[in-house]
């Protein structure tokens, strides 16, 4: 049963007049015909336009390319779904039953998803400035400062750094589970070449815990 929502509404630093909206904002396909598809459409649109403007006004020197690479670095599914991480999401989406049992609270993918419904959501129900704010907080630092961008993930690094050094790829391994089914933790091992021990990460995804296992793995290494 998701969470009451006036904890995930004081996270958004915004209260809607409309709860329908904010309710089919966070209501997976999964859950029925009435979901917030529509709005994931408006709502990826809106996080193109507000940070490609915040982009442009904040590099005025930056050609159309480099505009277009940070604007990437900042909007995409990984990216997007690390904010719904931090708003606990998965806490308040309603999801059909397939989608709870197959953990489909802490997939990337309905976690992006969900986040740009709810950009949308934000738009509808009170216009562009509260819309604004919105994405500015959750973007303004990268926007300001594109050399905390990350480009490539951990894992993505660790692989080219293991490739350079002829030297075999990281092993990742699963090592333990644990929670419900629709809010599981994962434990996992990374081992490379050249490192005595391998380094655990966890996450409500193995990927999420295949990327800390990496950056520990690179921070020992030098690489961070």
């Amino acid at each position: 049963m998701p969470k009451d929502l006036d904890t995930l509404q004081h996270k958004l630093a915004y209260q809607f007049k409309d709860p329908h909206l904010i309710k089919l904002a966070l209501t997976h396909r999964s859950a029925g015909a009435n979901n917030n598809e529509r709005l994931e459409f408006l709502g990826d649109a809106l996080l193109d336009l507000l940070v490609g403007e915040s982009l442009f006004q904040s590099h005025p020197d930056a050609k159309e390319g480099d505009l277009s690479r940070m604007r990437s670095a900042i909007v995409n599914k990984q990216a997007l779904a690390e904010i719904g991480r931090s708003l606990n999401l998965g806490d308040y989406m309603a999801l059909g039953s397939g989608e709870l049992k197959s953990g489909g609270q802490a997939r990337d993918s309905i976690l992006a998803d969900t986040v740009e419904a709810l950009v949308a959501a934000v738009y509808l129900d009170g216009g562009i400035e509260p819309c604004t704010s919105l994405v500015a907080a959750w973007t303004l630092e990268l926007v300001q400062q594109p050399e905390k961008q990350s480009v490539k993930d951990a894992k993505t690094r660790l692989q080219e750094l293991m490739q350079a050094q002829g030297a075999a790829l990281p092993r990742y391994e699963v090592v333990s589970t644990s929670g419900d089914a629709h809010a599981q933790t994962f434990e996992v091992q990374c081992a490379v070449t050249g490192l005595q021990e391998p380094q655990t990460g966890s996450g409500r995804s193995k990927r999420a815990a295949e990327q800390q296992a990496a950056e520990k793995v690179l921070t020992i290494l030098g690489q961070h």
